[in-house]
Parts: structure tokens; sequence; C-alpha cells
């Protein structure tokens, strides 16, 4: 009888991977400078249960509600995952060809060099390669970061329909470790993963244990300035109960970190952002949140970070922001690191401050 069941729950854990697995991927290889998000958005839609329905609002933010009472008469509880990621806009095109680049998001532009580029026109993309330094022993500061897509002159560029205030990222694909593990690496898991967790949750929500009203936003524009955000909560102000900003915890755990540094481990379940550059969690609602992930048998750790979170911009109006994440190896570079067991300790976590708090 133990064997069976514990085989039963093996097969659980296994379809539940699969399931982050498949949900992640999508939303990875889905393409969305900040401003430019359309197409994370559609991949969101795309993969969100039957049963849901979606409101975009005028600065792209996609809105879900549900539980309709009102439970003792308090407002919504918000629940955000930012679409954007990283990335440049054409600034210039040069006589000679190349793209001047905007950095949209904070992030070490050196990762960038010699990789290739693709340059994002609403219906295809136009590949490129960022440039390289002239060379890498000179002390002196390198010159501006810029793209080539083979042109010679601005018009050969522009005859390509490259044109100013295009996106660029560079291509970027989900890849699971060998080996059966559940780690996985790829670019943009910032907030990819916080995006997923909502789909998930959403996925398994039992709507007739919602208390209140809660929202499910996934907002724009949060790489530079938390633009979404802010929209979203001036249109719900002081009516919000509570906000949880699901976004990326930066790990110390890795290779080149000391043990002792190594906070928040990757596996080791979701992470109470209890402290971070833009909001603090009132210890009380920390140990709330600690409380409801014993409760439930889901695996939380705590810990404080840098960076700030959707959350922050609801304060304001006096609503306490109980910001929550995962442990990311490598933040903003082309090669972060997940694991899975991280993305379902996450959705479970998300589901329950939606039932039971």
């Amino acid at each position: 009888m133990i064997l069976a069941l514990a085989a039963i729950l093996a097969i659980q854990d296994t379809s539940r991977i699969s399931e982050a697995q498949t949900v992640l991927s999508q939303l990875v290889e889905s393409y969305g400078v900040s401003g430019m998000e359309a197409p994370v958005r559609a991949t969101v839609q795309r993969l969100l249960p039957s049963w849901v329905r979606t409101e975009t609002d005028t600065a792209g933010n996609l809105w879900v509600r549900t539980g309709g009472g009102q439970g003792d008469g308090g407002g919504p509880v918000v629940i955000v995952a930012h679409l954007d990621e990283i990335g440049f806009r054409v600034d210039t095109i040069n006589a000679d060809g190349t793209l001047g680049l905007r950095n949209r998001g904070g992030f070490i532009l050196s990762l960038f060099e010699g990789k290739p580029a693709l340059i994002h026109t609403g219906s295809t993309d136009i590949p490129g390669i960022f440039l390289s330094r002239d060379t890498g022993l000179t002390r002196r500061t390198p010159p501006h970061l810029r793209v080539s897509v083979g042109a010679m002159t601005r018009a050969g560029a522009e005859s390509l329909s490259v044109k100013l205030g295009q996106t660029i990222t560079m291509p970027k694909q989900y890849v699971r470790f060998a080996g059966g593990g559940t780690r996985a690496t790829g670019r943009s898991f910032d907030d990819r993963m916080g995006c997923a967790a909502l789909i998930l949750a959403l996925r398994r929500l039992d709507r007739t244990k919602l208390k209140h009203p809660v929202i499910f936003l996934f907002s724009t524009r949060e790489e530079i300035g938390l633009e979404g955000a802010e929209a979203a909560a001036r249109q719900l102000g002081t009516t919000t109960r509570r906000v949880h900003a699901i976004d990326t915890f930066v790990s110390a755990d890795s290779p080149l970190e000391l043990p002792n540094f190594g906070v928040a481990r990757l596996g080791a379940g979701a992470v109470a952002r209890a402290l971070d550059n833009s909001s603090i969690t009132p210890p009380a609602y920390v140990d709330s949140l600690a409380e409801l992930a014993r409760a439930r048998g889901v695996a939380l750790q705590i810990g404080t970070t840098n960076g700030g979170n959707d959350g922050s911009t609801f304060t304001q109006f006096g609503v306490v922001d109980v910001a929550m994440g995962w442990p990311l190896r490598y933040s903003h570079s082309p090669a972060e690191v997940v694991d899975l067991k991280d993305l379902l300790s996450l959705a479970d976590m998300v589901r329950a401050v939606a039932e039971d708090w």
C-alpha cells in the first residue's frame, strides 16, 4: 500500500514537472522587450484555462478577475507578475549601416558582445550581430554597443525594414539540462517564471474557496520603471486589500560563491522577498506567509535581495506588498538558470494566498 502510494505520488510529480516545463518553455521562447509585450501577452492568453476571461487595459496589462464575492467587504487581493524582458531599442541608424542602441532595462552590456541579434519589426525578425569592442585588452571605456545587420550604409539598413524604435534581443531557447534533473537554462526567466506560476495556479484554483476578489495581473514595462503596475495601482487606488508581486529572487547559489553566502538555493522552493530595494514586507506578514506554506506543505525560503518589484507601486496607497519569488542564478544574462521544483512551489504559494489568505 505504501509503495503504491509512493508510485502514484511520483507519477503526479513527474506530470506536474512536465506541465510546468511546457508552460514555461513557451513563455520563455516568446519575445517581449519592455513596451513591446504583445507576443508574450498572447502566449499567456493561450495558456490560461478555458474558464478565464481576460481584459487588457490601456497600459497593456492583462487582467484576470476571479472571486466575485466581496466577503468581509474588503477589496481585491492583487497577484502580479510582469510580461516584459530586458533588451534594446533602435536609437539611431548610423551612416555605416550599424544600429545605435538604447537599453530597455538594466544589465551588463558586455554579455551581449559578439552574440547573434534579432531586430523585431512586428511581423518578422531581422537577424544581426552585436558587435564586439575592438580589443579586450584595453583598459579604456569600451564604445557603445552597436548591432550590424550586414548593411554598409544607412539606406542599406533601411531597405531591410529597420526602423527607429524597433526592439532588439538575441535569439533564445529554453534548454533542460541533461541527466533527467529539474534544472533549465535560457534567457528571460525574469519574469516568465512568475507568469508561469500565475498560469499554473489558475489552472488548479478552487474558486469556491475564494473569500474575496482576486486579480491576477500580468504587467508591462517593469524593467524600465514598473510602469504597467503603476497604472494598475492608480486605477485600483486604496481599494486593494493586499498585493503579492511575483518576481525574481537573485540567488547567491552559484559555483563562484562561498556556501555560507548561498542565500535562496535553487531547488529549495519559492522565496518570500522580505526586503528589497523598493519595499519592506512587515514581519507579521512574512510570518503569515511562512505559516501558510507550512499548512500547505509547500517549500518556502525567506530572504532579502536587491532590485525592485511591481508591488511597491501599490504601497503609496497604503497597500501592503507581500512579495514572493524564486531563486534565479545569473540574473539578466543570456544563460539564466532555474529549477522547475521552485516553479511548482511558487505556483502552490500563489494558489494558497488566493484561496486561504
